[in-house]
């Protein structure tokens, strides 16, 4: 389980490093004008698996605990960014920016009557996300 729990995280940056630096039109839409917001977007989310990977391998009791607190920031953030504002009406800031960076990406489900939808590109995020807690979390506890 331990080794699972250390692919997971890298995998889940993998796949958030491709999906916002290789053009894949419509799974991203990769303006020229937002490359200001994936640089830092970048710098926000790329340490949390690295940190939780690192975490994991040098299991102990403190890096394991830790990761695992780590991976419940990622899915609280995901849940903030993505769920809440499809289930409860988004802010200004946030259409604004769902419009201009993912207005035209892929989706499944609907739009009606809903300022922000996620997209293909982040359910997967999401899922990797809940699986990268799940590894940590059962990492953890049979440590």
């Amino acid at each position: 389980m331990t080794t699972f729990a250390i692919i997971v995280p890298l995998v889940w940056l993998a796949w958030l490093a491709v999906t916002e630096w290789v053009p894949m039109f419509p799974l991203n839409d990769l303006a020229p004008g937002n490359v200001g917001r994936r640089l830092a977007a970048a710098a926000i989310n790329y340490p949390f698996p690295l940190l939780i990977a690192a975490g994991v391998a040098l299991h102990q009791t403190w890096s394991l605990i830790t990761a695992s607190l780590l991976c419940c920031l990622v899915v609280g953030g995901h849940l903030w960014n993505w769920w809440v504002p499809y289930f409860r009406p988004a802010s200004a800031a946030q259409r604004e920016t769902y419009l201009r960076d993912y207005g035209r990406t892929l989706k499944i489900l609907s739009t009606d009557g809903h300022d922000v939808v996620i997209d293909v590109q982040h359910m997967v995020v999401g899922a990797l996300s809940l699986q990268m807690l799940a590894t940590t979390l059962a990492a953890t506890l049979t440590a």
